[in-house]
């Protein structure tokens, strides 16, 4: 009998069907979904310009490497033109976030011929190895033959200091996700941007998590007046579809050479169909603008809520984080059996992650049964 091997521990449900906010298990139960696949369902379950354009390329072509050129490439690269930061015009496509990890570390190695990287404490990024060494866990670390790292303080404005001429690249999320759902400080990134000019090295800001409208501008790092040279996106932009890209500036791919790197199924027709149906969303509903709005309710609920448990309420739109003084694990369990699916940020924090058109009356249930199961009532 074969078996699947299990790396995150099983939920105990048996999911059917899914649809905008919620999702159905087998046994008929209704969902509110707060933890959204790690955050890809950010659009919703089955958006319907995703599924519309996913049908309509099903009926032309499934296969195509980046070699080829195709109607959904063509389109993809022009629509993504109306939402990535101006000066981030050269785009590759990968199919996972992890991916799009590994590919903007080679780019920092080959266009400034170093190879040490300066991360940060709490920073999660993948689990190749790569951006495994990038991840600040050691239990995921543990075991594995990594690169040479230099972990920085997040938000503290000394880390800069570890940037010097050996330095390929610092790579940074906006946001924390898996670290708590830390906001970075908009002095912290533009101390880290001034030392990366200074000495020649490329500045990666991992946007994965937090970008594409979910804290409530289309990147995270917008708001805080911080222009990277490397920027990663995945999860959300295919609408539930396997799809991420990098963005870079032009000088980080000057010297690049042909075959140094590639991807079988990066931007193949289907994945570059779900990501212009996911663009096309984003654009059409204003995905920022009630990210924020919903976002702004909800923290403002959870800070509201009365428990001895909470610690403090992080978060900036639909990326909210709730640290407690617990493990998170049983909260988890007693939320999932009223109806609200959540996800862990390490021990202590309570991540919700939910889709963007969570509703008032969404809010609302979301809240009283939250504060039910910290008071326990």
């Amino acid at each position: 009998m074969v078996s699947l091997i299990s790396f995150y521990g099983n939920r105990g449900l048996k999911l059917v069907r899914g649809e905008r906010q919620y999702v159905w298990d087998s046994q008929g139960r209704q969902y509110l979904d707060a933890h959204t696949g790690h955050g890809v369902a950010f659009l919703g379950h089955r958006p319907p310009e995703i599924v519309q354009a996913l049908k309509e390329q099903l009926n032309h072509i499934m296969v195509a490497t980046p070699s080829f050129s195709s109607d959904p490439m063509e389109r993809c690269l022009s629509y993504l033109n109306k939402i990535l930061p101006y000066n981030l015009t050269e785009v590759y496509f990968q199919n996972s976030g992890t991916e799009a990890v590994e590919l903007a570390l080679k780019l920092s190695f080959k266009a400034t011929g170093r190879r040490n990287v300066v991360a940060f404490m709490r920073s999660f990024h993948g689990r190749t190895l790569g951006s495994l060494s990038i991840t600040w866990n050691p239990r995921y670390r543990e075991g594995y033959p990594l690169l040479d790292v230099k972990f920085g303080r997040f938000n503290d404005l000394r880390s800069a200091d570890l940037i010097d001429e050996k330095t390929a690249a610092v790579v940074a999320e906006p946001v924390q996700g898996e670290g708590g759902i830390r906001p970075s400080t908009s002095e912290f990134l533009r101390e880290i941007r001034k030392a990366c000019d200074e000495h020649g090295a490329a500045l990666i800001l991992d946007e994965v998590q937090s970008g594409f409208g979910r804290t409530g501008i289309a990147w995270a790092h917008q708001s805080r007046g911080v222009e990277p040279d490397i920027m990663t996106a995945g999860k959300s932009i295919g609408g539930g579809f396997p799809v991420s890209f990098v963005a870079a500036r032009n000088w980080v791919i000057e010297g690049l050479k042909g075959a140094e790197h590639g991807s079988t199924h990066g931007g193949n027709p289907l994945a570059c169909a779900a990501l212009y149906g996911g663009i096309k969303t984003f654009l059409e509903k204003d995905i920022p603008s009630r990210a924020a709005r919903q976002g702004e309710k909800l923290i403002k609920g959870l800070k509201d809520v009365k428990s001895k448990l909470v610690r403090e309420i992080r978060g900036e739109g639909l990326m909210i984080g709730v640290e407690l003084r617990i493990d998170v694990g049983p909260i988890l369990k007693d939320l999932q059996n009223r109806g609200i699916l959540a996800l862990r940020a390490g021990g202590t924090v309570l991540r919700f992650l939910p889709p963007y058109m969570i509703t008032d009356e969404d809010i609302n249930t979301l809240l009283e049964e939250t504060e039910g199961v910290l008071r326990n009532e």
